[in-house]
């Protein structure tokens, strides 16, 4: 099919939802419900042309003319290949379950014309950075992701932690997008254009050290969207924002878009940029990891669990291995937005009918034993679960064992001490397999931890049908034949060359995975499990549960920019303040020096030869007072002096 086939399903893919958006955001309240079906509709309807027009053994590109500055001309392109079928794929999918979950889940909210609006807006710039063919175009889609973040996160604006939260986000997004920015201006310094295709003919003509600056600008922009430490922040508290938003783009689509960008960039980055995009997904690896151990919201214990899993797919493209982190990638984005609609589930579940402020319905220590009263949920919840712990026989086991070997393979070629990451990431393997553990059993089993008056009750077909769909395509079976082997046809797919297998991973990464559910087991089986009753205790001391949440301003603050704020204030007074005070202490020293040479050695030269000049000429003016005697005398001395300096001389 030729390239100018696709002008056609690139106008669809974007024009529609971009219309949608306009249609709901103008067409007000009175859309009401209608508003829902519209924009699955929609969606449906893009994902049937993504269907329709995929071919991934061809690569196609749609190019406009835009602007032309000086003998530079920009052009707005798209390109479909492997990557982009997929993500079409993936991005429409979920956004479709997405929605039609949210009909049920929102369906007494006033404002689902603004809610499916604002979806339709990330929908279209969520497609336009999976078709951008240029490094500018994207960039133009990202902020939009970024604006469509703000406006979903807030949504519920009448609510004081939304709208920080979606301030927070927007704020630590712009840092990273400013990096962004850099690395496509450095490239169109150094190359003149940011078009991919152009730039992996012209990669060569930058020198080494020029090529990782620009690398690690461009990854300033996967640290924002993809919350990479020390931009990652913002993920946790964005889950204010309703749940199935939480679902959609802060574990499927929009936090993907930063590992996205590391596959699409993946021959710009240098070693040395790998490295240091290794070390930064390491560290977000391990805080995801462990905070999520000591998390006791049902949302944020997932949003820092998707912290941790971003690490994992950025420290894959470190490894020089994009196409395992996108491996990885599309599991996720299946097992963890099923999870997301499963604790959904569970808050509609158990949210009173009537306010109650002493009680938390995300709080997993008040929940326990649902599983007779939710039991779809619960298949659902520990179904999605098990792929993200990395148990056999589910995606995230096979996609965590590439990345794992990818990472052993790596290490044999650059040295004994890059065995560290690929260990570092069982061992985070081993923490995901214990808190989700931890997490299924507080929900699910022991005792019921919740009041006698909240009377749990299973969500209705359009809630867990969603979560049914997103269960099943978290099995093995849709991403290799083999359930224990991860070179399946998808990595094939992609265009993966496996450069060597290691069987013994699967078995050592089972057997920590096994060790950890084993010891959340031996937990489950205290007087205390996890500690339960020691927390609730401590809880009881505060004024409800809203403590979790406070806006005070010991609290209602970004505490990285807190944190950097304290060393500031250091840094200002003990270095910056003694600077000053230094050079205005010196400033003064100088001045009395120069005003004290100024007035007795400068002055006093001056007033010297005025002094000598002025008695010179009374002198001169004494002699000549008109007496005869006078001027004898002078000319006898005259004739005196001549005498001796001839005798002299």
């Amino acid at each position: 099919m030729p390239d100018s086939a696709y002008l056609l399903p690139a106008f669809l893919l974007l024009g529609l939802p971009f219309l949608v958006f306009i249609l709901l955001w103008l067409g007000g309240k009175k859309i009401g419900k209608l508003a829902g079906w519209i924009g699955a509709l929609v969606t449906a309807a893009g994902l049937i042309v993504s269907l329709k027009f995929a071919d991934p053994e061809m690569l196609h590109i749609v190019r406009f003319s835009w602007i032309a500055i000086g003998n530079t001309s920009i052009e707005i392109s798209f390109r479909f290949d492997t990557l982009t079928c997929i993500m079409l794929l993936v991005v429409h999918f979920v956004a479709l379950l997405v929605q039609l979950y949210s009909m049920a889940y929102l369906h007494d909210d006033k404002n689902l014309n603004r809610y499916f609006a604002f979806i339709q807006l990330f929908l279209f710039s969520m497609i336009g950075i999976v078709l951008a063919e240029s490094l500018l175009v994207m960039y133009i889609f990202w902020e939009l992701v970024g604006l469509s973040s703000y406006l979903l996160i807030g949504f519920w604006y009448f609510r004081p932690r939304a709208v920080w939260a979606a301030q927070k986000a927007f704020v630590l997004n712009r840092i990273g997008d400013a990096a962004f920015l850099t690395g496509i201006l450095m490239l169109f310094y150094y190359i003149g254009t940011s078009d991919l295709e152009v730039l992996s003919l012209e990669v060569g003509s930058i020198s080494p050290g020029i090529l990782t600056a620009i690398g690690l600008c461009l990854f300033g922009g996967c640290m924002g969207k993809s919350a990479q430490f020390p931009l990652s922040g913002w993920l946790p508290d964005a889950m204010e924002g309703p749940t199935p938003i939480s679902a959609l783009i802060h574990a499927a689509t929009m936090v993907a878009a930063g590992i996205f960008l590391l596959a699409r960039i993946s021959f710009l980055l240098t070693p040395d940029a790998r490295l240091v995009i290794a070390i930064i997904g390491t560290i977000t690896m391990l805080t995801g990891a462990i905070k999520a151990t000591r998390e006791w919201d049902i949302k944020r214990v997932l949003a820092y669990s998707t912290m941790s899993q971003l690490g994992l797919m950025v420290i894959a493209a470190g490894f020089g291995s994009w196409q395992t982190a996108f491996f990885h990638l599309t599991t996720h984005a299946f097992f963890k937005a099923g999870l997301f609609l499963s604790a959904g589930s569970v808050i509609h579940a158990v949210t009173p009918s009537e306010t109650d402020a002493s009680f938390d319905p995300q709080d997993i220590r008040t929940m326990g034993g649902l599983r007779k009263a939710l039991p779809i949920t619960f298949i659902c919840f520990t179904i999605c679960a098990a792929a993200l712990a990395g148990l056999p026989l589910f995606s995230g086991f096979l996609s965590k064992d590439a990345v794992i070997s990818a990472g052993f393979l790596w290490a044999a070629e650059h040295g004994a001490v890059f065995y560290i990451f690929p260990v570092v990431i069982i061992l985070s393997a081993g923490l995901t397999a214990y808190y989700m553990s931890r997490q299924v059993w507080l929900v699910f089993f022991g005792e019921k931890r919740y009041s006698s008056s909240i009377h749990p009750h299973e969500s209705p077909a359009l809630m867990w049908l969603p979560m049914a769909i997103l269960s099943a395509l978290s099995l093995f079976i849709w991403f290799s034949w083999n359930p224990f082997n991860a070179s399946g046809w998808f990595l094939s797919f992609i265009g993966f060359e496996e450069s060597g297998h290691l069987a013994w991973v699967p078995v050592i990464a089972s057997l920590v995975t096994f060790i950890s559910i084993f010891l959340a087991y031996r937990e489950m089986k205290s007087n205390d499990p996890f500690y339960v009753k020691a927390a609730l205790t401590d809880t009881a001391s505060k004024p409800g549960w809203n403590w979790l949440r406070d806006y005070s301003n010991e609290h209602f603050f970004i505490i990285p920019f807190s944190f950097v704020t304290k060393w500031l204030k250091v840094l200002d007074k003990n270095y910056i303040d003694a600077c000053v005070d230094a050079v205005a202490k010196g400033s003064v020293i100088f001045g009395h020096i120069t005003s004290w040479f100024d007035k007795n050695l400068v002055d006093g030269v001056v007033n010297s030869v005025v002094y000598v000049i002025r008695f010179a000429g009374q002198a001169a003016r004494s002699l000549q007072n008109g007496k005869i005697q006078s001027y004898y005398i002078v000319t006898a001395a005259g004739v005196f002096l001549l005498i001796l300096w001839l005798v002299v001389m």
